[in-house]
């Protein structure tokens, strides 16, 4: 365990430069390529992603089930890329709680409610499992459906019981990995209502990693990932109107990372023709990124395009 000062300190989950690179043969492919990632004691927040952006990479190291290649990487306090084997299987049952989209993955089929929500407490040596199972189901909204096993449970149901399996231990964060992919609607704001009841009324951080940016609506951070890099954050506040009514407030922001790097968003380079290179022009309140377009020496000097010194504020 490390309690270091220094960059994220005082966050719950620190990613600093993070790299994982898969070997194949002679064949190298990098998934997390410098990462940076914050998140904060008691925040509920969103990882979004499209396949191959290596969300699903960071969501196995932050759950103990990979190590990074280089880069740090620290939950709660510990250190992942310095855990023996068996610190990392203490780590798995008390630190960090995981709801996975297949049920299958969450409960066993041939247990009941309650005893699959008391398993983890099996596992860990801990008394008045029973008591705390039963709070647990209560809380997400099964207390009358305690002995019933996943067959007989709607698929909301299921995951609300994964919820209630994945706190057992009273874990500090809960990673939740498309936790909504195989339910309709309805019954995915019914699951995200007893997520925030959980992150409000036990106080417990809750990652949820998914593809889909519609789901990024339920929470106040979201975090994009691209080509193994955060690329932009998206954060979302409740205000009232001059009608008394409260309305949602979005604004997106590109990453500026520790290296200095900055990942545009794709329609802005596709807007604007961008590739190969830019130009930049510092300006007193912002820096301006421009189109480099070539010219001939005998053309005269000209603007870059779009510079009107109204560029875009961010």
């Amino acid at each position: 365990m490390t309690h270091g000062s220094g960059y994220g300190q005082g966050a719950v989950i620190v990613c600093d430069n993070l790299v994982r690179i898969f070997k194949i043969a002679d064949l190298e492919a990098v998934a997390l390529q410098g990462l940076d990632l914050l998140v904060e004691p008691k925040e509920m927040m969103a990882i979004v992603g499209a396949s191959g952006s290596g969300k699903s990479t960071l969501l196995n190291i932050l759950g103990g089930l990979d190590v990074p290649t280089a880069g740090r990487a620290v939950v709660d306090g510990y250190d992942l890329a310095r855990m023996s084997r068996r610190e990392r299987t203490v780590y798995r049952r008390r630190v960090v709680g995981t709801i996975w989209q297949q049920t299958m993955r969450n409960l066993l089929p041939y247990l009941s409610a309650v005893e699959n929500v008391e398993l983890p407490m099996v596992l860990d040596g801990r008394r008045g499992r029973r008591g705390r199972a039963l709070e647990l189901l209560g809380l997400v909204g099964l207390g009358e459906r305690v002995g019933h096993r996943p067959t007989h449970l709607s698929g909301g149901e299921q995951q609300r019981v994964a919820i209630a399996v994945a706190l057992a231990n009273e874990p500090s964060v809960v990673l939740a990995d498309e936790p909504t992919g195989e339910l309709d609607s309805a019954t995915s704001a019914e699951v995200f209502g007893v997520l925030r009841k959980v992150n409000a009324e036990l106080g417990t951080t809750i990652v949820v990693v998914t593809h889909d940016a519609l789901v990024t609506d339920q929470v106040p951070r979201t975090v994009a990932i691209r080509d193994g890099r955060t690329s932009t954050v998206t954060l979302r506040r409740t205000e009232l109107d001059h009608a008394g009514e409260h309305r949602v407030i979005a604004e997106e922001f590109a990453v500026l990372d520790r290296a200095g790097r900055l990942q545009l968003p794709r329609t802005h380079i596709e807007a604007l023709e961008l590739r190969d290179r830019v130009r930049l022009r510092l300006e007193e309140d912002h820096v301006g990124v421009f189109p480099y377009v070539t010219r001939k020496l005998d053309d005269a000097p000209a603007e870059p395009a779009g510079a009107t010194g109204e560029g875009e504020r961010r």
